[in-house]
């Protein structure tokens, strides 16, 4: 089956917010609604992993693997690309196999995934030859082709010159270097971090560039809440809040942050007046079941 013939792609929209804080520095933010492509497959996931796929079955793979930890989108999202296309698939995990899964690797599972844990130590040394006639992708997606798929996000959009600024959340890195492939003069990409002291993030981004690829992009590591897949309290009442005001739901690894973080450096002024901001929705919204029941309003 061709997995895009289950995507929805005449789901997403641009979600104009309207907020006091925006008003008062003349600032507009539009929200790329990726999410409602598809429940599993949402937000930037398809996009990084749809070269990967297609070059694994033009090279007749029967088998792919990956990286990822026990909330990664990714790996979910590649278990169930893999059973779309007819492929095998494998998630290197880190971390040791705990009693309870996660939601996120139950689902992973449950699409047929085999699930490998691995010590964090092992996990950055991983020999991917202990495995033999494997199609490897890395964590996240990240590589070229994960970068070349990311920039078709911001190809689905008409008016895309008018942004001044295009924001995403930033894992390996993967998305934020298809954005800055798409920039124009004047554009800027923004990145925020959902790990803590990820301080070769700009380095990775810039090994999936090309020379004449814009150098007008930016990280910034103050939005992590404690590190990947961390949370306050305090997030998890601005989600609610969130939805309550703007009926858009995000998710405590990645979106919460991200729109957190937006708000905060325009009301920082690190946003120029008149500016025109475009978040990238990333989706993974399947990440908030790992949350205690009844700790989000939608």
């Amino acid at each position: 089956m061709n997995i895009e013939e289950e995507l929805h792609f005449e789901k997403i929209f641009i979600q104009s917010i309207k907020a006091k804080w925006l008003d008062e520095k003349n600032v507009s933010l539009d929200v790329l609604r990726l999410d409602l492509i598809h429940p599993v497959i949402s937000g930037n996931k398809w996009f990084k992993l749809k070269y990967y796929i297609k070059d694994a079955k033009e090279n007749n793979a029967s088998t792919i693997a990956t990286f990822g930890g026990a909330y990664s989108n990714h790996i979910l999202a590649t278990a169930y690309a893999c059973r779309i296309a007819g492929l095998k698939s494998i998630g290197i995990i880190r971390g040791e196999e705990p009693k309870n899964l996660s939601h996120t690797l139950m689902n992973a599972g449950s699409l047929g995934m085999e699930l490998h844990f691995v010590n964090r130590n092992e996990y950055d040394v991983f020999d991917k030859n202990s495995f033999k006639n494997i199609y490897w992708i890395d964590e996240g997606g990240h590589g070229i082709k994960g970068a070349e798929g990311a920039k078709g996000i911001i190809e689905l959009i008409k008016n895309k010159k008018k942004y001044s600024h295009i924001i995403c959340a930033v894992g390996t890195g993967t998305t934020l270097a298809g954005m800055i492939k798409t920039l124009s003069a004047n554009q800027e990409a923004i990145g925020i971090s959902v790990m803590k002291n990820n301080t070769g993030l700009h380095d990775q981004i810039r090994h999936l560039l090309e020379k004449n690829d814009s150098e007008n992009f930016k990280i910034i590591h103050d939005f992590h809440f404690g590190g990947y897949a961390k949370h306050t309290k305090e997030l998890v009442s601005f989600m609610n809040e969130t939805w309550m005001e703007h009926q858009l739901p995000t998710d405590f690894v990645y979106t919460a942050k991200t729109f957190f973080a937006i708000k905060k450096i325009i009301e920082q002024k690190r946003i120029p007046h008149g500016s025109s901001v475009l978040m990238i929705h990333t989706g993974g919204l399947q990440g908030n079941l790992s949350l205690p029941s009844n700790s989000l309003h939608f």
